[in-house]
């Protein structure tokens, strides 16, 4: 909702659209709430209904359901919170440089600025009548836990607010990836000489842009470092070929490496 009164604000062409995933019961009724926001601010409105089915990784599947209804350049209302607590997700999940980087700020993402507290205050001056997802305070979601357990104890441990301390170290660390991408832009990642000669971190990072290009819906994860040095492996001639996850597996044929799937 916020996110939505500052786009008109800001003089943007707007369409709110609302993804009905049909998780809870009476979720097809909140629809109503978003399209008179956005009559009343002036707002294009559409809703849209995906089905996701109950079960494991519930939020993955649901956001991938919602991306395929969404235009690719659609705008999300992260906040510094979502930041933060993204970069922990991350960081017990055990993610790299770019993961600890967080969220890219740019136009998909032009509250991430924000906190939460100032999104619910602009609507609460406005009287503008928002939802409370029950589902985000399900414990059985990790990314609830680090919201309601671990970011107020590590606020009471480090007597300060860590949400805005861990954001801005996103940006300082996305700028080092940053630098790290561009270096490894020069590397040719199916060359196993190139790969020889180059520094294991640029080497690493021209593999994880390679091996990624190689999921065509473009939702993989990262590559984990146990799978780059399995195909680092086979770049050394330790090995003959590796198995990258998905059916996908990767050969070394004529000082090259290649992506075979099946």
């Amino acid at each position: 909702m916020a996110l939505m009164i500052l786009a008109v604000e800001a003089g943007c062409r707007v369409t709110a659209v609302h993804v009905d995933h049909g998780l809870r019961a009476g979720s097809s009724a909140e629809a109503g709430l978003v399209a008179d926001a956005a009559g009343r601010f002036g707002a294009a409105f559409r809703s849209e209904r995906v089905a996701v089915a109950p079960g494991p990784n519930l939020e993955a599947r649901a956001r991938a359901a919602r991306r395929q209804v969404l235009p690719p350049d659609a705008a999300t209302g992260h906040t510094a919170d979502d930041q933060a607590e993204t970069i922990l997700l991350n960081l017990v999940r055990g993610a790299g440089l770019d993961g600890l980087a967080g969220i890219r700020p740019g136009p998909r993402h032009p509250i991430l600025a924000l906190r939460r507290v100032e999104t619910r205050q602009l609507c609460a001056e406005l009287g503008v009548a928002i939802v409370e997802d029950p589902s985000n305070d399900d414990p059985s979601h990790r990314r609830n836990r680090i919201r309601h357990q671990l970011l107020p104890l590590l606020d009471e441990i480090a007597e300060r607010d860590v949400a805005a301390v861990v954001a801005r170290q996103a940006a300082l660390l996305a700028d080092d990836a940053d630098l790290l991408d561009a270096l490894a832009a020069s590397i040719d990642p199916t060359s196993v000489a190139e790969l020889a000669a180059a520094p294991a971190p640029l080497a690493r990072r021209a593999l994880r842009s390679w091996l990624r290009q190689a999921d065509p819906e473009g939702e993989a994860h990262p590559p984990t470092l146990t799978t780059l040095e399995r195909v680092l492996a086979v770049a050394r001639h330790e090995a003959r070929s590796a198995q990258i996850g998905g059916g996908i597996s990767v050969h070394r044929r004529a000082g090259r490496l290649r992506i075979e799937r099946g």
